[in-house]
């Protein structure tokens, strides 16, 4: 998917380019920025050496040497202090001039930590909000893959009041499966083998008449039910996708193929990038063989921010990480 939370080591990251929090110097420090000169070797130091330095905000490129990776983009973040010294705007065109980078030397995959939320003090969840919200605005005009690689959790975190929000609406709807009573358990088992029976002696013989007549009036699959409703928005067809969280190469095969079935994940999150509603995002799943469950705690968190029109789903997939749960998109 074109932008990735991933818990990893960065210097391990087989991508085109990794970036770097430096400090000005450029000559490493404690970190991520040690942790990537140690990985890529005294041959890094060197290069860097002959590059004079670089401004908070600004951001310069080497080779990578010993990382798996081709280059290494080191950027500067802006030291925190309290947020009323042009900390955000600084923070802002540390991704910016980055990621502008790495497309002028054509990389197709990059990976950022979260720059300045280690001992540069840039509040954790502030950090994380600059950083999504600025590749994302990149994303919607450039084909790039991006990760944000986080090393632990403690180096994580979204807004308390929304990780409280949704934890406390997961208490209230979600239904885990495994904490039923072995009577309710037996009761639903014997309600459903009473349907089935049911069924059973009422249903009659199907002629092939039947069967192909019942086909033939089979519901739209999703892929043309998304179209429908890409056309109904109004929108083109990059506007909905890259809102999805989705490759164009992904949206070709589903425009492509009327019986194309995607993964759960990327059905929920072209019903997000299209603003559906609940029941709206209950029929698009449905139609390629999905269904939203009380005990799915992916699936209620889904719900939380459809309830309450909540959209960016850059914004769901971060409360989605914080909640050990798989991310929306491709």
């Amino acid at each position: 998917m074109p932008l990735e939370i991933v818990r990893n080591d960065i210097t391990k990251m087989k991508v085109d380019a990794i970036v770097n929090a430096a400090n000005e110097t450029l000559l490493g420090g404690g970190g991520v920025d040690g942790c990537i000169h140690r990985a890529a070797g005294p041959e890094l130091l060197a290069e860097c050496r002959t590059l004079g330095g670089c401004k908070t905000g600004d951001a310069k490129i080497t080779k990578a040497y010993r990382l798996p990776c081709q280059y290494v983009i080191h950027t500067v973040g802006p030291v925190w202090n309290g947020g009323s010294h042009g900390e955000r705007e600084l923070l802002v065109s540390c991704y910016r001039t980055s990621l502008a980078l790495a497309k002028e030397h054509g990389c197709e995959t990059v990976a950022f930590p979260l720059i300045s939320s280690g001992i540069f003090g840039y509040p954790k969840d502030q950090a994380l909000r600059v950083a999504v919200d600025t590749i994302g605005e990149f994303l919607l005009h450039n084909d790039m893959t991006v990760y944000i690689v986080i090393f632990s959790r403690t180096a994580y975190q979204i807004s308390s009041k929304l990780f409280a929000d949704i934890a406390e609406y997961v208490d209230d709807h979600y239904v885990d499966a495994h904490t039923d009573s072995r009577r309710d358990r037996l009761r639903r088992m014997s309600v459903l083998e009473g349907r089935a029976l049911s069924a059973g002696a009422a249903a009659a013989p199907m002629s092939a008449d039947g069967l192909d007549s019942l086909l033939a009036h089979l519901d739209a699959g999703f892929s043309e039910t998304l179209l429908k409703l890409i056309d109904r928005s109004g929108k083109k067809d990059s506007e909905i996708y890259k809102k999805a969280n989705v490759d164009r190469k992904l949206f070709s095969k589903i425009r492509n193929n009327p019986d194309y079935k995607p993964s759960k994940a990327t059905a929920i999150a072209f019903a997000i990038a299209l603003e559906l509603n609940l029941d709206e995002t209950r029929d698009l799943v449905a139609r390629a063989g999905y269904a939203l469950s009380a005990s799915s705690k992916f699936d209620v968190i889904i719900e939380y921010f459809i309830r309450q029109k909540k959209y960016d789903i850059f914004e769901i997939n971060e409360a989605l990480f914080a909640f050990d749960q798989s991310l929306l998109g491709a």
